[in-house]
């Protein structure tokens, strides 16, 4: 919860309660594309 506070601020805009889920599901899967970018590829050898 830190990181995703940490990239897309420290509160959530919506009032209703559904809304704020659907907002913080879509940050979490955001930062999971971003962390995913960043990763290097492993490729096994032997």
């Amino acid at each position: 919860m830190y990181r995703v506070k940490q990239l897309f601020g420290g509160s959530l805009t919506p009032c209703d309660y559904d809304c704020q889920v659907a907002e913080s599901l879509a940050m979490v899967r955001a930062m999971n594309k971003m962390k995913k970018a960043g990763m290097p590829e492993s490729i096994r050898i032997a």
